[in-house]
């Protein structure tokens, strides 16, 4: 829906009064603030068709007005003028703390200066981790109890323990492990558990049960470190207004941030897209509140996208503050990653 200039005006004029004092805003504010020589009565006309529109709502105790998600969301994509980070906080704030090093410690510090920056929570999803190995091995400890020996293409080595039905000798074991490694030896886990679908049936049961479990404590092995999400800075959400006042939404907030599964779609999803991304209110799906948006944006290593950072906050939050913190990071970070 189209809005004329004066009704852009006045929707920028109101978000940016309330994003700054958190109170609803006035046709009086609105006049002074927007710099448009409009009369009371026009102002209240064209905010009740800014209402009507859904931009703007009235909450019951006060004549003012506040922007809703709607709001909020023209306002991002349309009235938004950002602001560049100041120089001095670029130079002498970030780039110490995202330098070349450990990957983790990096991906850490990421988080913990999108937290520092924005004085909200900053999230990290760390880079999906390669599933594919260079070698297995079978070592038999006990009846039925197996030990399975993963290498990876870069050297680490990870160990699963198997349990079976059959007590397996030591030649069926590598009869297995060479089955294994001569026809997927360098691939994937997920690969191998779908090519094997029907080259398995032409083995023997016991045979195909041990390598079908060996596929699966594999691709667990080598997965269930990647997707990880680093959070930082949860408790600024604490001091927030807008958030503390709904207990609720608060607690469903922190359930969010200890189980993760939301927020990594949610930043799954965002590394799919270019640039910086802005999930307002409930665009998302998967925030627990209304008064809550995430702003995010993708990493890269050596110009492959590898993962998403960004900041969770309340809805009524400094935009054009908070995106540049969230895309210089991600800039930062990248080139830390890259140059490992």
């Amino acid at each position: 829906m189209q809005l004329d200039k004066r009704a852009q005006t006045l929707l920028k004029a109101l978000v940016e009064r309330y994003i700054a004092d958190g109170q609803p805003v006035g046709s009086r504010a609105l006049s002074k603030f927007s710099g448009l020589e409009l009369s009371p009565a026009s102002i209240r006309n064209i905010m009740s068709d800014l209402e009507e529109m859904g931009f703007v709502a009235s909450p019951h105790t006060s004549a003012g007005r506040v922007p809703t998600p709607r709001g909020y969301r023209f306002f991002v994509d349309t009235l938004l003028t950002v602001q560049a980070l100041n120089e001095n906080v670029v130079e002498t704030r970030m780039p110490p703390r995202l330098l070349p090093g450990s990957p983790q410690r990096v991906i850490s510090n990421a988080a913990q200066v999108l937290s520092s920056l924005s004085q909200f929570a900053g999230v990290v999803l760390s880079p999906k981790r390669d599933t594919a190995f260079k070698q297995l091995d079978f070592i038999r400890l006990s009846e039925r109890r197996i030990l399975l020996v993963i290498v990876s293409p870069s050297g680490e080595v990870q160990n699963r323990l198997l349990l079976t039905d059959v007590d397996y000798t030591p030649s069926q074991l590598i009869e297995a492990a060479n089955y294994l490694n001569q026809h997927y030896g360098g691939q994937r886990f997920e690969t191998v558990r779908l090519r094997l679908a029907d080259e398995l049936r032409q083995l023997r049961d016991d045979m195909t049960r041990l390598l079908q479990a060996a596929v699966e404590a594999g691709n667990d092995a080598m997965t269930e470190e990647s997707d990880e999400v680093v959070i930082s800075g949860e408790r600024n959400l604490l001091s927030v207004s807008d958030l503390s006042s709904n207990m609720t939404s608060l607690r469903q907030l922190f359930e969010l941030f200890e189980q993760k599964t939301s927020l990594m779609q949610l930043l799954d999803v965002s590394s799919k897209a270019t640039g910086v991304q802005i999930f307002i209110g409930g665009e998302s799906h998967l925030l627990p509140s209304g008064d809550m948006s995430v702003v995010t944006a993708p990493y890269e290593v050596n110009g492959t996208v590898v993962g998403t950072l960004g900041v969770v906050g309340p809805t009524r939050m400094a935009y054009e503050r908070v995106i540049p913190i969230v895309d210089i990071t991600a800039k930062l970070l990248s080139n830390a990653l890259s140059q490992q």
